[in-house]
């Protein structure tokens, strides 16, 4: 009756770093953007789609201009992150994108939007977003400590899963209720209450920056080479970059192929996506569970191949209202799974392989590099779906992550990655050369 009571106890459920207030701070602010930003999400191509009736290759460039800062700026975004302190720039990208978002409303109020204010503000959000999450990631990792951070990410997953769950309905009734422009007025005030939000976090002495200001591209070369030299990152980097392609090819037409193809209305859309967050939910309490037992890196292909699987089910929506929703809701569910499970784990090894002075860089670094095919993936999208369709667009997207996933398997480390511990020790090569010769 002891253990039953112990194990009943709401304490158990609310402990760990529900007890850090820093972090509930952090957890807050995020949640918060989660779930303005499935607004967004929906609402930013729906405008495009619904009322400026764009194509797919318009909708394909709006995604690749969401990407772009990524390559841009995500070298230098690195260097700021080391450079300065972390809650200061994540307050500010809070800001500046809530900002930015106010000019979606603002332009149909005044009968002046169009695709080139929706490609401005995609554009910004991305910049925003290129500075503020690494930041918010360094920050993260200095508040929580490295020997949390997987619980850390876990209840981060979760928050993200919950808002994929009722964001999206949230979203579709605004939507339907006070059309698509209007309603990201509500992410423009979840950025503003996250920063509100943030700005009670208490300054330490642990948020001094880590490094002196020195020559630019010399602390941009040591980001690179810490990647480099870690081989775990490397094969991470190429991967991702890869898979990147194929998902920012299914983000340009995604929500387009749900209104046109299968002709569902904002709302049914918002509806079908709560799906994504059950199988975002499932995840979060799925990764341990499956890192004990298949071990770390084989848990992040079987993530990966699983979004393959998730695109093809997809494509293969069709019929009535009813069957068509039915098929392509559980595609959204096993892609959201599947990417939060290998998202979960890559966040956590990304993290716990990287030293305190660079962190700032290589998560940054990271982003950059594995993001920065993303624009070519959106206009890869965009123009597939404009000249073979929306459907074999989604196809092509299904085959090429599933086969990517034999690339990964056999061409890096983790398939024989079983825990997070090998990662922090892992394989150095110190000189082109002699991974060559390797």
């Amino acid at each position: 009756m002891t253990k039953l009571m112990r194990q009943l106890n709401p304490a158990r459920a609310f402990g760990g770093l529900w007890h850090n207030g820093d972090f509930v701070r952090l957890w807050t602010s995020l949640t918060i953007t989660h779930f303005g930003g499935q607004v967004t999400f929906l609402a930013l191509p729906l405008t495009g789609a619904l009322l400026l009736d764009a194509s797919a290759f318009e909708m394909g460039v709006l995604t690749a201009l969401e990407a772009a800062p990524f390559a841009l700026f995500g070298l230098f975004a690195g260097v700021l992150v080391d450079r300065a302190p972390k809650l200061p720039i994540i307050v500010l990208s809070d800001i500046a994108r809530g900002v930015a978002l106010l000019a979606v409303p603002l332009a149909a109020w005044l009968g002046l939007l169009s695709m080139g204010v929706l490609y401005a503000v995609g554009f910004l959000l991305g910049t925003g977003a290129v500075i503020g999450w690494p930041a918010y990631q360094v920050f993260m990792t200095e508040r929580v400590g490295r020997e949390r951070l997987v619980e850390a990410n876990a209840k981060i997953g979760v928050s993200d899963s919950a808002s994929q769950l009722i964001g999206p309905g949230l979203a579709g009734a605004l939507i339907h209720w006070l059309g698509a422009p209007f309603a990201i007025l509500l992410d423009a005030l979840a950025f503003f209450v996250s920063a509100v939000v943030l700005r009670g976090i208490e300054p330490r002495a642990s948020d001094a920056p880590k490094m002196a200001a020195r020559n630019i591209a010399a602390e941009i070369g040591e980001g690179l080479g810490a990647i480099w030299r870690n081989t775990t990152l490397r094969a991470l980097a190429w991967a991702l970059a890869l898979w990147q392609v194929f998902r920012h090819a299914y983000l340009a037409i995604g929500v387009l192929f749900a209104a046109r193809e299968l002709g569902f209305s904002a709302g049914h859309v918002g509806a079908l996506w709560m799906l994504a967050g059950v199988g975002s939910l499932a995840a979060a309490g799925a990764v341990e569970p499956l890192n004990r037992r298949l071990g770390f890196g084989p848990t992040m292909l079987l993530g990966m191949l699983g979004t393959g699987i998730g695109w093809l089910v997809m494509a293969a929506a069709s019929g009535g209202p009813l069957v068509g929703s039915l098929v392509f809701g559980a595609g959204l569910a096993i892609l959201d799974f599947s990417g939060m499970v290998f998202f979960i784990n890559y966040l956590t090894l990304r993290q716990a392989v990287t030293s305190d002075a660079l962190l700032g860089r290589v998560t940054a670094t990271m982003i950059c590099l594995t993001v920065a095919t993303a624009p070519l993936g959106g206009l890869a999208g965009g123009w597939i779906g404009n000249h073979a369709g929306l459907r074999a667009t989604m196809l092509l997207t299904g085959v090429g992550a599933m086969a990517l996933v034999l690339l990964v398997a056999w061409a890096s480390p983790l398939l024989g990655l079983r825990s997070l511990d090998e990662a922090r020790a892992p394989s150095l090569t110190e000189s082109v050369t002699e991974e060559l010769a390797g």
